[in-house]
Formats: structure tokens, sequence, C-alpha cells
């Protein structure tokens, strides 16, 4: 059982959801990414998606865009955000670690490569956008026999058969993008999200997480009353850009607590 797959069966028993913070390795240097994982931890994760800096996004909205291009102009590469891992794996164990990003940093270093790095760094999944599962299926052998989960994204527009197609590729969680956009949007439809959520897991059979425009305690409490977790990403990016240097893992921390205590809040909750 991988380091995901046994955090949401802890979970589950214990009547909780999951927390999944995001932040861009690199931004605004390499140097802060292992403390902004620990201070991630600190405020409640369950388990941390680390963003691999790429120049081209095609599904992040302006605020990740931003932390891209400041991570990248800091001279982030997918070696150093392998290495950034490596330490903070040194002193958690525990804690798994999603890298998310797309496919070119991946093809540059080679699939095998990549795969091997990762393993050895101490990841424990990837997801990668632009590898649709009908076209990455050496690569979904690759991460598997590694032992890395492989997590995929479904949109408000996937069909049933997409559902039974990612479920079958994919270990660990399903990613449901909540909204008809790019990251940080603020137009969720709550009612459209919690009746799709049971029809996923229904067909999935595996833990569904949902992201793309959770901001705040309010709406983390609405979608965990039915995800199994909760993805927040560009909210805390922000805070890193309105913070000093000194200042960003404190705050970050203190953030990322408060979306804990309303995720835990609600369970039994209704939107």
């Amino acid at each position: 059982m991988s380091r995901i797959q046994s955090v949401f069966q802890h979970l589950e028993a214990a009547g909780r959801k999951a927390l999944i913070p995001f932040i861009t390795a690199g931004d605004p240097d390499i140097g802060l990414t292992v403390p902004l994982m620990r201070a991630l931890v600190a405020g409640g994760a369950d388990i941390i998606e680390l963003g691999v800096p790429f120049s081209d996004p095609m599904a992040d909205g302006p605020t990740i865009q931003r932390a891209s291009e400041r991570a990248l102009a800091a001279g982030t590469s997918l070696a150093k955000v392998l290495d950034a891992v490596r330490a903070f794996r040194a002193g958690d164990d525990a804690t798994p670690v999603v890298l998310m990003g797309y496919a070119n940093p991946i093809e540059a270093m080679g699939q095998g490569a990549f795969v091997a790095a990762a393993r050895d760094a101490g990841v424990d999944g990837v997801l990668v956008v632009d590898y649709p599962p009908e076209e990455c299926a050496d690569f979904t052998a690759s991460a598997r026999a590694a032992g890395l989960d492989q997590i995929f994204l479904l949109a408000p527009t996937s069909s049933a058969q997409r559902f039974r197609d990612v479920a079958r590729a994919g270990s660990g969680y399903l990613y449901y993008v909540s909204l008809k956009g790019v990251t940080g949007a603020a137009n969720l439809d709550f009612e459209e999200i919690g009746q799709r959520i049971p029809r996923i897991r229904a067909v999935a059979g595996m833990p569904v997480g949902v992201g793309f425009g959770i901001r705040d305690a309010e709406s983390a409490r609405k979608i965990g009353a039915f995800a199994d977790a909760v993805v927040i990403g560009s909210r805390i990016i922000e805070e890193i850009e309105a913070s000093t240097r000194e200042r960003a893992a404190a705050n970050v921390e203190t953030f990322v607590r408060g979306i804990r205590v309303a995720l835990d809040e609600s369970v039994g909750a209704r939107p």
C-alpha cells in the first residue's frame, strides 16, 4: 500500500477529509521550498502537491503562472525540485508528496530517468496535466512498477466512461476540477459538485479530491461535506506573495491551519 493510499485509509477510519495544499517549488526561491513544505504539514496538510514550474502551463491561472515565472527566474529545474523533495523527506517520512506539472520537463529528463529519480527522492505520486491516460501507457506502467501513484484529472464535462478510464489507469486518488476554467477561479457551483462526486466515486472506487476554486475556509467546508479531499493552491501562493521571505512559512502555516479546522468541521455538514 502506498503512502497516499495509507493516508486516505487512515482518514476514512477517523471520519476526516484530506487536506491537500499546493505550492510551486522554487517560489520565490528553491531555498524556501522545504521550509514551506514543513509549514504546510505543521498547518495540517495530509498530502502535499508540489508544482514543478513550467513556462507554458495550460491549466494554471495567473497566480500559479506568476509563481512558476518566479521559480524559473530563480533557476528552479526539475532536478532541483527532486532535490527539495529529498531534503524534505529526510525530516518527514510520513507525508505523501505528489509532483504536479506538465510533460515537457519529464520528457526532457526522460520518462525512465524521471521515474527512477522521483522514486529515489521520495516522491509518492505524479499528476501530469498533459498525460491523458490513453497517451501515457508506458509512463503509467513505469510509475506503477516504481510504486508511484499516478493521479488523473476529471472535469465537469467528463463522462461516466471517462471516470472508468482514469480509474483504470490511475491510483491514489482522482482530482476533480471543480469548474470550467483555470486554477484560482471563484465561480464554484456547490450543488453541481455535490451531485458529481458520488457518481465519480461509485464508478471509480477510489477517493476523489476537489480543487481549482477553493479559496477560503467556507468553500473548503462546503466541498469537504461531500469530497474525500480538498485541494487548495492559488490562495496559498497569494499568501506567499503578500509575505516577506522571512514570514512566508509562518503565514502559510497559519492560513492552512484555518482551512484544516474548517475541513474538520465539514464532517457531516451540508453545503
